[in-house]
């Protein structure tokens, strides 16, 4: 797939880049075990896309990444963190492949789920979807939902 067109892909990138993100996801990834690509996905779907996610169509569209993220991304993601401060060259190249691993989930994601952007998105319907992936919920979620709906 690569080369398609993936504006989740480009949802994914804008939001990350906004201030503060980056830390509000990686510290739900490394303390709750939430996949960051599965979270961006189901604020892109409940924003972007208006759609309410359910357990089991969650479920679906992870099973359609889980292998590449067991067997790809984590394995990268592992090596990058190993070489951090041990090589710099090698960490860089370890940082654009997960980069470029993380992209092809994304794209299978897109591809699973099978939704387009169209009006009557929201912030609440991120919220909800996102808290399928965190359960009790998170002072770091609750971040993320404010960042989302431009708080």
């Amino acid at each position: 797939m690569s080369g398609t067109v993936n504006p989740f892909w480009d949802f994914s990138l804008a939001v990350y880049g906004r201030s503060g993100v980056p830390a509000l996801c990686l510290s739900l990834q490394d303390r709750r075990g939430v996949d960051v690509n599965v979270l961006l996905f189901a604020a892109w779907a409940g924003l972007e896309c208006g759609v309410r996610l359910s357990e089991a169509e969650l479920a679906r569209i992870d099973s359609a990444v889980s292998g590449w993220r067991e067997e790809v991304v984590y394995p990268l993601r592992a090596l990058r963190r190993r070489a951090k401060d041990e090589d710099d060259a090698f960490y860089r190249r370890m940082k654009a492949a997960e980069l470029e691993a993380e992209r092809v989930q994304q794209d299978r994601l897109f591809a699973a789920a099978g939704f387009t952007p169209r009006p009557g998105g929201s912030a609440e319907l991120a919220a909800r979807n996102m808290a399928l992936l965190v359960p009790g919920g998170d002072p770091a979620l609750d971040e993320l939902t404010g960042v989302l709906d431009g708080r």
